[in-house]
């Protein structure tokens, strides 16, 4: 048995009744929704409950314990994001706690600013027309290799300026390190990440450019350079999230589509709901889970969490709790309000929430236009795998 999956003993303060045999890496069951599994996980058990996989740790499964968690830093530390605590890479500024946050954080949000993005929508849209075309007449195709993972990286390397032919590897690299429970892998994965990085930032600090790698280079925090650590920091995180998050949303969004037809009239129909119905979908289809480190005793959800501890957040069950949102498991494109935590909540909330929600709008709006009618292709299940972040990995259309 890996140490990832050797089962962590109950500490004394945890109560017997809040013990849960769950593993984060083992959520999705084949040919079930992700996000509906969440809910009957979280409808099995207490509020906050403890599992003894992955080291030991703590889950808060409504929405006021998770925000208090993503909002009490004070208490509920970024120094630790991801389970088991081993395998926890220091991808700043997202592990640095407030104050420490945001001298860093206001380094990289020039490059998300709505001018920003306008440029990068544009180019968004002549790939996204470009891979429509290219496989329409088909009457098929893979989604997530011949769509969902092209168009965010196409538009990420294109911000970071490093070579497109490069895609297969950085995208193999981010699968480990955001979905394997094995230790080594992902610190194997991380190695190469950073040593794919790191001759980038090489270059780009003796010859900078316009692209985010020279900013970062470049860049300035507080009168002070930043260290070659701080930079490979940086550039990872960026990685992270221009690399899988919002290929796994497309994912979801389309097999949602794929299997609700009359969803996709509506929006044929009325294309100005899109922007909302983006909202509504994202609420529904969260993928996100986070760690955070406890610092200091603390009471929630009716237990006591001790220093040291770790709690894991589901942030796609903000959206999903039925005690706040009525029928949370129905999509409604006219629903208001959407409450959901899809891009997080607080100052660590994801500085790219503006791009991925450009290139969601960008998919719809072309792909309805050309494809107005597809369907999961017969004799086909969607693959979905799970992990700190949850994943669409394979999803057969057909038209």
């Amino acid at each position: 048995m890996s140490e990832a999956m050797a089962l962590a003993a109950k500490p004394d303060h945890v109560p017997a009744d809040r013990v849960i045999d769950f593993n984060i890496y083992g959520v999705p069951e084949q040919g079930k929704d992700y996000q509906e599994r969440w809910v009957e996980i979280r409808d099995r058990a207490p509020d906050v409950f403890w599992t003894p996989r992955n080291g030991g740790h703590w889950v808060a499964t409504r929405a006021p314990d998770i925000e208090t968690v993503q909002l009490k830093h004070e208490i509920f530390s970024h120094e630790i994001i991801s389970l088991p605590r081993e395998t926890n890479i220091p991808i700043i500024p997202l592990t640095l706690d407030p104050p420490q946050h945001g001298p860093i954080r206001r380094l990289i949000n020039p490059a998300f600013v709505p001018r920003a993005v306008t440029v990068l929508e544009e180019k968004a849209r002549k790939v996204t027309i470009q891979l429509i075309e290219g496989f329409a007449d088909k009457g098929e195709c893979e989604f997530i290799e011949d769509f969902a993972k092209i168009l965010p990286i196409t538009i990420f390397m294109s911000m970071v300026d490093v070579p497109e032919i490069d895609r297969e590897k950085l995208m193999a690299w981010t699968e480990v390190m955001t979905r394997s429970p094995d230790i080594a892998a992902r610190q194997q994965a991380t190695a190469g990440m950073a040593g794919y990085i790191g001759q980038f930032l090489g270059q780009r600090m003796q010859n900078p450019g316009e692209d985010v790698l020279s900013k970062i280079g470049q860049g300035e925090v507080e009168g002070r350079r930043l260290s070659m650590e701080e930079m490979l920091s940086i550039s990872m995180l960026l990685l992270f999230g221009g690399l899988d998050t919002v290929a796994s949303m497309l994912g979801f969004i389309a097999r949602f589509l794929a299997m609700h037809p009359g969803h996709v009239a509506q929006l044929r129909e009325s294309p100005e709901l899109i922007p909302q119905a983006i909202e509504e979908l994202l609420r529904r289809h969260g993928i996100a889970s986070t760690a955070r480190l406890v610092k200091a005793d603390v009471k929630l959800g009716g237990v006591e969490l001790r220093e040291d501890d770790m709690i894991l957040i589901p942030t796609c069950l903000v959206g999903l709790d039925d005690r706040a949102v009525d029928e949370p498991m129905r999509v409604d494109f006219m629903r208001q309000p959407i409450k959901h935590a899809a891009f997080g909540n607080g100052p660590h909330n994801c500085p790219g929430a503006i791009l991925a929600r450009r290139e969601i709008r960008v998919f719809l709006e072309e792909w309805l236009k050309r494809i107005p009618e597809f369907h999961i292709k017969k004799g086909t299940i969607p693959v979905i795998e799970s992990g700190m972040v949850g994943g669409m990995v394979r999803l057969e259309l057909a038209w």
